[in-house]
């Protein structure tokens, strides 16, 4: 068994369960801590730092979550392999780098995918979940309402009106495990072979869900203003996927002009719809909130998406769609069969979570931490300002980095590699071109989140980034 002299700060600005795990996991990743190795048990550590048992728990079951350390019954706890810490926490939006990197392990892994799970608050989640499941709450047990429960909706209701604009009534909203259900859902409303345009670039994920319905799909190049509304006219199209808060690789936010031709064009024919993809609205560090496309709506053309994983956590699962009047009509006559798929008791705790206040206050915490790793990477980059331009800052977990020295994204991303930091390929979100290359040759842009990364990690990354790309 590894002995540990952890040496707790007092009058530090991290909690004493952060100040552990971070201890643990700096052990693990810089190998003194071997793989096999049995940590101790939750009691002794406890009793040895002198500190609470739930204190040894908390950073343990965040080890746990990210795969540094796994539980054996019965045995304890043990250090995992090395190649486990390549699991990585992230949010399903596909962003593979052209060509994979032969090595086992990555120094730094720049993913816009990555969340930062330090700062989330396990012992009020536990506590949620312990008296919960203590109540003797026998109805949770019990099949659930198809949408979702009731007080969950109430009270996604009233979050989404205070900080998007959202107007909407309860039974609008449908909660379902991860937006690949809801837009799976969303197929058997709208029905088959509906004709839908996407960005290029998009979310290559939801492309492919919707190329799995036979969606006749006609990609519209962006300009500065989001999707072109003219070649929406031209196709005959019947649906269009958006993200206007913050879209997804570009980080282009869609003024209001823009958004009102949209809406413009939805409301000139009854079977035409806008789906809004809201997915990381509650991050942006400079100036005010954008609201929704749907806080605009007066028709009933917006379908609005949203969901729970990038402000909580990947592993929470639970998405929600609103849908407008007139489908929602649809969707009590020909869909409301279909159960609910997330547990009663995860809708219960979400609830209650939002409720009595302490995901705003989590939301707090992380739009902090996020801003501050945001304006250290910016700054870490300010070496290559003449060789580079940065687009999509200031919202979000990632940022654009575009080469103005004649590299290509290809050859950014080798680069990268060689130095064993990792980089994403805008080409890897444009729908077209991708398969043999030719998006990645004329692109000289990558993408470099930061989300997933601690501060120093950042700066070991730009570092190595700068002395590969100045070469």
């Amino acid at each position: 068994m590894y002995d540990m002299s952890i040496q707790l700060k007092e009058n530090s600005e991290k909690c004493l369960y952060e100040q552990i795990y971070d201890y643990i996991r700096l052990e693990i990743r810089e190998g003194k801590l071997l793989a096999g190795e049995k940590l101790p048990s939750t009691r002794s550590l406890a009793d040895y730092l002198q500190v609470a048992r739930s204190t040894v728990d908390y950073a343990y079951d965040q080890l746990l979550s990210e795969g540094y350390i796994e539980a054996k019954p019965y045995r304890g706890y043990y250090v995992c392999r090395i190649e486990d810490l390549q699991k990585e926490i992230v949010i399903p939006r596909e962003t593979i780098p052209i060509e994979d990197s032969e090595q086992g392990e990555w120094i730094c892994d720049f993913s816009p995918n990555g969340v930062d799970m330090s700062g989330f608050p396990f012992g009020v989640w536990k506590r949620i979940t312990k008296n919960i499941l203590n109540d003797s709450n026998n109805e949770l047990f019990a099949q659930g309402e198809a949408q979702g429960d009731l007080n969950l909706r109430i009270t996604i209701s009233r979050y989404l009106h205070s900080a998007r604009g959202v107007n909407c009534r309860p039974e609008q909203i449908i909660v379902g495990a991860g937006n690949d259900y809801l837009l799976m859902l969303l197929e058997k409303i709208l029905g088959r072979h509906v004709p839908i345009a996407m960005d290029n670039p998009t979310y290559k994920r939801a492309y492919k869900i919707f190329k799995s319905f036979a969606y006749p799909i006609t990609t519209v190049n962006m300009d500065e203003g989001g999707m072109q509304v003219d070649a929406l006219q031209k196709e005959g199209i019947r649906i269009a996927y958006i993200m206007p808060s913050h879209q997804f690789p570009t980080g282009a936010v869609m003024p209001i002009g823009r958004r009102t031709e949209l809406l413009k064009w939805a409301s000139e024919k009854e079977d035409r719809y806008l789906i809004e993809d809201d997915y990381d609205s509650e991050f942006r560090y400079r100036g005010k909130p954008i609201p929704s496309l749907q806080a605009s709506d007066e028709q009933g053309k917006v379908i609005y998406m949203g969901t729970f994983s990038k402000a909580i956590a990947p592993a929470i699962r639970v998405s929600y769609m609103v849908l407008p009047q007139s489908l929602l009509e649809i969707y009590r006559r020909d869909c409301s069969f279909y159960s609910c798929t997330v547990s009663r008791i995860d809708q219960r705790i979400l609830d209650e979570f939002i409720r009595d206040g302490y995901f705003e206050r989590h939301l707090n915490k992380m739009r902090k931490l996020y801003r501050d790793k945001h304006d250290l990477l910016l700054e870490c980059l300010k070496p290559l300002s003449k060789q580079i331009q940065i687009t999509g800052e200031y919202a979000g977990l990632h940022i654009l980095i575009t080469s103005l020295n004649g590299l290509t994204e290809r050859e950014m991303v080798a680069r990268a590699a060689c130095v064993g930091v990792r980089v994403y390929g805008l080409s890897e979100s444009m729908v077209e071109e991708n398969s043999d290359g030719k998006a990645a040759d004329s692109s000289k842009t990558v993408l470099l989140g930061f989300g997933g990364l601690s501060q120093e990690e950042i700066k070991e990354g730009v570092s190595l980034l700068i002395s590969a790309w100045t070469k």
